[in-house]
């Protein structure tokens, strides 16, 4: 039984691991073959044009991408690719994996809301909640782990359930 239960936590770092991989060479493909530090915005505006124009995307979204996006599109060209550089470097690391994993998932749905669902998106939604579900095994071999920073999204089984005493005014 423990032999499975290492099986299982190293199979859950092997998914952090790729999770990880994914999102730096998505960021790194942005700025390498797609261009996007050296025609800034030109691809990030033709993207989010052609998220106007797709019934699948959202009338909210669709509000967002006209009055947001559209107005800020030099700043996310940059921002964009960066933060997912930067994500998939903490992901592989296992460097404030919970809190990675939360904002790469917050960056997936608008990816998804832009009318891009398919096979690697329900993939890459469903490895992140297997990660956030299995965190205690994601943070094997993992940076939080070295520096103790797993505990910080942890409830603790001890104290659950017990008053929290409540500092006097004296």
């Amino acid at each position: 039984m423990k032999e499975m239960k290492r099986v299982f936590s190293s199979l859950i770092v092997l998914m952090r691991i790729l999770f990880g991989i994914g999102w730096l060479l998505a960021g790194l493909t942005k700025i390498i073959e797609k261009s996007w530090f050296k025609e800034p915005g030109l691809f990030l505006r033709e993207y989010l044009l052609d998220s106007l124009q797709n019934p699948n995307t959202p009338t909210f979204y669709k509000f967002f991408i006209e009055n947001v996006a559209l107005e800020h599109v030099m700043i996310l060209n940059y921002v964009i690719p960066i933060v997912q550089i930067i994500l998939g470097i903490f992901l592989i690391a296992g460097l404030f994996t919970i809190h990675s994993i939360l904002i790469c998932l917050f960056m997936h749905i608008g990816f998804i809301l832009s009318g891009n669902m398919n096979l690697i998106s329900l993939v890459l939604y469903t490895s992140a909640f297997s990660l956030i579900i299995f965190r205690s095994d994601a943070f094997h071999f993992s940076l939080d782990k070295y520096f103790n920073l797993d505990t910080l999204l942890t409830i603790n089984e001890n104290k659950r359930g017990q008053a929290v005493p409540i500092p006097s005014n004296k």
